[in-house]
């Protein structure tokens, strides 16, 4: 019951502060903060895929709607969501308690990282991909696409280091 209570807070803090602050911010046309993702990275390790995966479609679809884009967050973060496992298992090699959940503690500043990078690849790869639905303007995109990988990788991170809840439980 209390990890979904933290779930939820987690999703209701990361819906607000995506469609209000950062859906807002658009530097040099280039980039705007997704933090939304991570409230995907924050799932538990022993949720069933099937959970993780309806999870994430529901944060896509939320931002979804506040953002008026039609289905595209939602598809990128179902395939992000449903890579999610099985990157965690290439990842991490060894079994992992089912209360787990990915924070620098738990899976040491490397292994976290690595998957928030690679989760961030997969979302935005297809968010883009199917945004432009074309490669009309293939520097322009790429650019885009790196630059915001960039950004987001380093700002879950760094909103990571100073979560004192993963830092206190353990987790």
């Amino acid at each position: 019951m209390i990890s979904f209570v933290r779930n939820l807070m987690y999703f209701i803090v990361l819906v607000l502060v995506q469609v209000l602050i950062l859906n807002n911010i658009h530097f040099l046309r280039l980039v705007t903060p997704f933090l939304y993702l991570y409230f995907i990275i924050k799932l538990p390790v022993g949720l069933t895929s099937s959970k993780i995966t309806s999870a994430s479609f529901l944060i896509g679809l939320t931002i979804d709607i506040f953002s008026n884009t039609p289905g595209m967050h939602a598809a990128a973060c179902t395939l992000a969501g449903f890579s999610r496992p099985l990157i965690i298992r290439v990842l991490m090699g060894e079994e992992l308690s089912d209360t787990v959940f990915p924070s620098y503690k738990s899976f040491g500043y490397g292994g976290f990282s690595r998957l928030v990078a690679t989760l961030v690849v997969i979302h935005h790869l297809t968010l883009f991909l199917l945004e432009s639905l074309t490669l009309f303007d293939p520097l322009f995109l790429s650019i885009r696409i790196v630059a915001s990988i960039t950004t987001v990788t380093l700002l879950i991170c760094i909103v990571e280091a100073f979560n004192i809840e993963s830092q206190k439980n353990g987790d």
